[in-house]
């Protein structure tokens, strides 16, 4: 792409404050970006080939969101973490092994998707993000789901597509948990904790194309609770 081409990108994004400039073929973070740090308050980069973002990340002192589906990011800098508009992140179909481990400061964030990864947990720093919605985990490297999620302040997890084979019985305690997907996983009936039907916040429970029978699900203790719950919310949403 030519200088001219990025320049008048530059011209237009200063006047709204939205950087878009997807399938370009971009191996890095374009640097003029820099000059717009303190009015961009949207950047998609989508569909490039940017395997590094600068430590000037942290100069985006008003972004509100970033998308950077589908490039080759391996890790994301410390310095993204001083985002403190941050509310969407999408980062589905990079190479990430793990979050900075100073993630749980983007205090604003609302919603993070990270699905086409390679994280092998369920990342510990996000139980400090208090406004997170949603949280997109799907196809990772997912082995298993520990104590630390019933911390967890969002309202939809999502863990479709990992290889989870244990759940901690904690996740029945996350307080505003609403959905949680966990299809084409690993999970025996044994190891899905019956609290999560039984006494949960839960309303819909996705666990479709695991190691048992959807309806064996309805003869476990704790199901009709679950139902009321599931038939409430749609009652609201009809």
């Amino acid at each position: 792409m030519g200088n001219s081409a990025l320049k008048a990108h530059l011209e237009t994004a200063q006047k709204t404050g939205v950087f878009q400039l997807t399938g370009k073929g971009l191996s890095e973070f374009p640097e003029d970006l820099q000059k717009l740090a303190s009015n961009l308050r949207t950047i998609d980069l989508s569909n490039n080939k940017i395997e590094i973002l600068p430590p000037v990340m942290g100069k985006f002192s008003v972004l509100k969101s970033l998308t950077l589906n589908n490039n080759k990011l391996t890790a994301l800098p410390e310095e993204l973490c001083k985002l403190k508009k941050l509310e969407t992140l999408h980062l589905n179909g990079n190479h990430l092994t793990q979050l900075p481990a100073t993630f749980g400061q983007l205090l604003a964030l609302k919603t993070l998707s990270l699905s086409g990864n390679q994280l092998r947990t369920v990342p510990p720093q996000l139980c400090s993000l208090r406004h997170l919605d949603v949280v997109d985990l799907s196809r990772n490297q997912i082995r298993s789901v520990p104590d630390t999620v019933g911390e967890l302040q969002a309202i939809e997890l999502n863990l479709n597509q990992n290889q989870i084979s244990q759940i901690s019985v904690q996740i029945s305690h996350c307080p505003r948990l609403k959905v949680l997907r966990l299809e084409e996983n690993c999970l025996d009936l044994s190891m899905l904790p019956q609290s999560i039907l039984s006494d949960s916040q839960i309303s819909l429970l996705a666990v479709e194309g695991n190691l048992f029978e959807i309806k064996k699900l309805r003869e476990l203790e704790g199901y009709d609770k679950y139902m009321e719950r599931f038939t409430a919310t749609k009652k609201k949403f009809a």
